[in-house]
């Protein structure tokens, strides 16, 4: 009896009744990965544009002393323009907090020949926590070229609801050669629901021919248009990497 008891309050458990949803976003190597990476938008003054990049190529090496970085960029159009894009790529929360909260801040030559003379040049920064998709590696491309970050924003209930069919999405154009993928990236603090999908291009007219073509391809329209049923909205910048960005 007290076996036969046993045996039915494990099968009558909230954990094998309740249903299993999985998805290729929500489940899996992300749960064990805890690498993030940081997508750090900083808006400058138009009047200081040029002088900011210039005072960054030179100090660049103190902060990247600290933590890698992936790529950096300027927005040429697609958005609010004078805008510089990094990508940081940390271990874990642990490692930002060590290196922003102690490293960075005690770094004094960092500080005092970049930080505080560039300071007043930002008017705006904006931070975002993204995991790059367990389907997807961080991709270098073959040369130097262009990028091309998607932002999709999607409808609420996360990649349980939207992960199959946007990765089907994705993989339409890489598969059949329409675009050399980088990363995708998942928002894990910032606007949920945000997926951001960074693309290389040798040029942007080899962009825009490669983006004609798809269009005209019906395994690819068949794959978008499944995966545009979950879309709220979907915004596309042309970035050109700076001359110290490790993606060219």
């Amino acid at each position: 009896m007290l076996a036969l008891r046993s045996g039915l309050a494990r099968a009558l458990s909230p954990r094998t009744l309740a249903p299993q949803v999985c998805s290729s976003f929500a489940t899996g190597p992300r749960q064990y990965d805890r690498t993030f990476y940081e997508f750090c938008t900083y808006c400058l003054k138009p009047s200081k544009m040029n002088e900011f990049l210039e005072e960054l190529k030179k100090n660049i090496h103190l902060r990247t002393a600290h933590s890698e970085l992936i790529g950096s960029w300027t927005v040429e159009f697609g958005g609010r323009i004078n805008k510089v894009f990094h990508i940081w790529k940390y271990d874990n929360f642990a490692h930002r907090s060590e290196v922003r909260g102690e490293a960075v801040a005690k770094d004094k030559e960092w500080q005092e020949k970049f930080l505080i003379p560039n300071l007043a040049h930002i008017y705006k920064q904006e931070v975002e926590i993204t995991y790059l998709v367990p389907w997807c590696k961080l991709e270098k491309p073959p040369k130097e070229g262009v990028y091309e970050l998607v932002i999709f924003q999607m409808k609420p209930g996360g990649p349980a609801l939207w992960g199959d069919a946007f990765k089907r999405a994705v993989n339409a154009h890489v598969d059949l050669g329409y675009s050399k993928l980088v990363g995708v990236f998942h928002t894990e603090y910032g606007a949920l629901n945000r997926v951001h999908v960074l693309w290389w291009h040798e040029s942007a007219d080899s962009r825009a021919a490669g983006r004609h073509q798809s269009h005209e391809d019906p395994r690819v329209v068949a794959a978008v248009r499944e995966s545009v049923n979950y879309l709220v909205s979907q915004q596309n910048m042309f970035l050109i990497p700076t001359s110290y960005s490790p993606l060219k």
